[in-house]
């Protein structure tokens, strides 16, 4: 025989619950880093470069900060774009992973 459910007092504190697909924790516009990691080649920069360019026509190419890897066989590198929507973000984290000269982006 099944009991029937308890009920909960009254007092009990609601359980937090998480953002929905649709809330953000970001406020847009605002400026928002991005790493990339790919192999140290000729043109990677220069191919982060413009892809950021398409996202954020604004971008300031002088505001990329570059780190090579213990081995000198990656690099990796942060540029910071103006956020406008999490669409624009979406688009941009896609554009950036299916390039084939990138091997991770955070």
């Amino acid at each position: 025989m099944t009991q029937p459910p308890k009920s909960i007092p009254e007092n009990t504190p609601a359980l937090p619950t998480e953002p929905s697909r649709q809330e953000s924790l970001i406020d847009y516009p605002s400026l928002f880093p991005i790493k990339v990691m790919g192999v140290k080649v000729d043109g990677l920069v220069a191919a982060i470069t413009a892809v950021a360019h398409q996202f954020d026509p604004a971008f300031d190419a002088s505001t990329i900060e570059l780190r090579e890897s213990k081995g000198g066989k990656y690099l990796g590198i942060t540029i910071t774009v103006m956020a406008t929507s999490r669409e624009q973000l979406d688009a941009l984290y896609h554009a950036l992973s299916r390039h084939p000269m990138v091997k991770v982006v955070l």
